[in-house]
């Protein structure tokens, strides 16, 4: 739920894993949820559902950990994750470039700094700013890393998130750079206890800080709706409300960022009022006279909105029809447009199309470096990348050289002070690169390149279609070994995500699952389904609420092809998903048991009759919609696993997993599934972290033991 679009460079994951649920007339309740026998499974820490979870615990660690493949595996994919072999990813931070890094000898990790001289070197010398593990035996906290944001232009000060056990919920601390020391509340630090809340710099005495501040003052999905102002040396308390939301709202978030406009800086601070997950207002704070005011952007609610330089970025959920609010143009879903920010506001509605949709293409990701906007489409599952320069009001574009069967991976150095950016490259079978580029020119210096983790010499890589229920070609992604003769027995695990507009495809380097996996002889699919985002707006607006059925047919439906090409057969066919994936497998598994024989079911939603009750399950009613309302709830309770789960049908064998520890999706939705199952006769497993929050593990160890537990369970299951 970010004010900006432009993305950092993306993280480069050596193995793969879920795709987590981003962060954000009534019926009254059926007797189904009033009887609910396994209700108590809710109760996280409680007496009787603790005991619970260790029984399962126990029973699947006997079986998966007593197998005579599982601690090979587990240490290898250990040895992959802690390698310092890996791409340490960088953020410039003054003239400073800064990596957080977890290995063996740091298991939850350092904040360290190098600079762009001794980066290039193979081996870079590190400067250790922060080690979490030192502050966390200090602290005595089971202190987990969620990230920093320093401020402009000094970077004398940055806010570090803490969590305990990796959840959501941070402990956000004023921390001195040149120091290297946390500044105490004592001294005019600034801090926040524990909650779903952040702190945005204004300048250096002022920060925006979005908070639980007492009873009302969240939303009913458990953000902040209000967010204050509040100047240094002053108790919380004393902070000035800016701007309250609804409690029906999703959050509040505000944030305050210096854009060079010509060869000045000016500071301008977007407040956006999150209204439901796809819909919010976005106001412009600014002062008259010496006070607050708050100019609402007159822009249509279902958008995205950043500014960059003197422009103001609006991108489109939804079209926007010509002779709406003032423009003369009708744009398309997924569209990208900017206009002159002061132009704007006096009420022009001139834009420029920065990027334009189409049926089988859409944004995948923007990036401003200091004079300019990188574009980064996929068009047919494929990336293409474009350079967009405005000059004396005009812009215009010029593509970019770059690969395109693969993931690309965009990230501006230094937007303020530079036109450089970083590239990473990969494929599912080519390790990933690391290179640095400048707008402009399409020569690039190699970085950094992964060596090969698992042997991918004799795999191939091919991308095909499926036709779905209602004739929609749905792309997939599959990885099999070369000259593979189809015969219908290759063990073969199908993953999955298919909502939030988020995109699985195109294709990128894996070591865990190669290693796990593919160099086994496994066959890995990756399939592209409605609801996410590989052709834009349109494809995820497609499987929302009412429809959300077609995400589900849509996954069936690769399911069914790899089958008719005798690719597997349902006795080596597994599924996996996690999260929102996790309600994708647990539901098609109910629908269309005879596919399967497996399914690795991962931190999920399941019972979809109290989504909307548990954590931050309320925030996502513009996804699935609400099931307190019955015309709703009508077409919800058709799919929702918990409800639709019965005794005298015979299901694949589950491999539930969850987290103690996550605040986002509630780990009872996957133990009432199991406790239901289990009662019902049904054959699973079960394994619950205690840490990880709703990333399911908090550090390498316990990424490799999940990792190894899921993979020896699928080889177990379907080789």
């Amino acid at each position: 739920m970010s004010l900006h679009r432009f993305a950092a460079l993306p993280s480069l994951l050596l193995v793969l894993s879920f795709t987590s649920l981003p962060i954000p007339a009534m019926a009254a309740e059926t007797s189904a949820v009033a009887d609910d026998p396994y209700l108590y499974l809710e109760d996280v820490d409680g007496a009787k559902s603790t005991a619970w979870v260790e029984a399962r615990n126990a029973v699947s660690k006997k079986e998966l950990q007593g197998d005579a493949g599982y601690d090979p595996l587990y240490q290898r994919l250990l040895g992959i994750l802690d390698s310092n072999q890996r791409i340490p990813a960088v953020q410039k931070v003054g003239d400073w470039y800064y990596n957080f890094w977890r290995d063996a000898e740091h298991v939850r990790g350092i904040m360290r700094r190098t600079t762009l001289d001794e980066y290039r070197k193979p081996a870079p010398a590190w400067e250790t700013v922060i080690d979490v593990d030192a502050l966390a035996a200090a602290d005595q906290e089971n202190w987990v890393w969620k990230g920093w944001t320093c401020r402009y232009p000094d970077y004398a000060r940055c806010i570090v998130y803490l969590s305990r056990g990796g959840g959501d919920a941070t402990v956000s601390r004023e921390f001195d750079l040149p120091k290297r020391t946390f500044v105490a509340p004592a001294d005019g630090g600034f801090y926040l206890p524990e909650a779903k809340g952040s702190l945005s710099w204004i300048d250096a005495d002022h920060v925006f800080v979005r908070t639980d501040f007492g009873p009302d003052t969240l939303t009913d999905s458990g953000y902040p709706r209000i967010v204050k102002r509040w100047t240094r040396g002053t108790p919380l308390s004393a902070a000035e409300e800016i701007l309250a939301g609804q409690k029906t709202d999703i959050s509040i978030e505000a944030s305050q960022r210096p854009l060079h406009i010509g060869d000045t800086v000016v500071n301008r601070a977007l407040i956006r009022r999150g209204l439901t997950f796809y819909t919010s207002e976005t106001f412009y704070l600014t002062t008259k006279d010496g006070r607050d005011q708050l100019v609402k952007l007159d822009l249509p609610e279902d958008v995205e909105v950043s500014l960059w330089r003197d422009q103001l970025l609006v991108t489109l959920r939804k079209d926007w029809p010509a002779g709406s609010r003032g423009t003369t143009t009708a744009y398309g879903a997924g569209a990208m447009l900017a206009i002159d920010f002061t132009r704007f506001l006096a009420g022009a509605r001139d834009f420029t199309m920065l990027y334009t949709p189409g049926p089988r293409k859409s944004l995948g990701q923007s990036a401003g470096t200091l004079n300019h906007l990188l574009i980064n489409e996929m068009f047919e599952v494929q990336n293409h990348v474009a350079e967009w320069t405005l000059r004396d009001g005009r812009w215009a574009s010029r593509p970019v050289d770059l690969p395109r069967d693969g993931t690309i991976g965009l990230g501006a150095v230094d937007s303020d002070a530079s036109d450089d950016y970083f590239v990473s490259l990969s494929n599912a079978l080519q390790p990933t690169t690391l290179a640095l580029a400048s707008v402009g020119s399409d020569q690039r210096e190699a970085l950094k390149a992964l060596p090969s983790f698992f042997d991918a010499s004799g795999m191939t890589v091919d991308q095909r279609e499926a036709i779905s229920a209602d004739g929609t070609r749905v792309p997939y992604v599959v990885v099999m070994p070369k000259g593979y003769q189809p015969d219908g027995r290759a063990p073969t695990i199908l993953y999955g995500y298919g909502g939030f507009e988020i995109s699985l495809l195109p294709r990128a380097y894996s070591a865990g699952s190669g290693a796990a996996w593919i160099e086994r002889g496994g066959v890995y699919v990756v399939a592209g389904i409605r609801g996410g985002g590989e052709f834009g707006a349109e494809w995820h607006n497609a499987a929302l609420k009412v429809n959300h059925q077609r995400a589900f047919d849509d996954f069936i439906a690769v399911a069914q092809d790899l089958i008719k090409q005798r690719i597997t057969s349902p006795a080596h066919l597994g599924i996996m998903g996690g999260s929102n994936g996790g309600l994708l497998v647990g539901a098609v598994a109910m629908q269309r048991p005879d596919l399967f024989k497996a399914v690795v079911c991962q931190v999920p939603l399941l019972d979809m009759r109290r989504y909307n009750k548990l954590l931050a399950g309320a925030s996502w009613m513009g996804e699935y919609g609400n099931p307190d309302i019955a015309e709703e709830w009508a077409y919800i309770s058709k799919y929702s696993p918990y409800q639709n789960v019965f005794a005298d049908k015979k299901y694949p064998r589950f491999l539930f997993t969850t987290s103690t520890r996550d605040d986002r999706v509630h780990p009872g939705h996957a133990r009432k599934m199991a406790a239901k199952m289990l009662e019902q006769k049904h054959d699973l497993l079960y394994y619950e972290n205690t840490e990880g929050g709703h990333a399911g593990a908090a550090n390498n160890i316990q990424q490799a033991r999940m990792q190894a537990l899921e993979f020896t369970f699928m080889g177990r299951e379907l080789r």
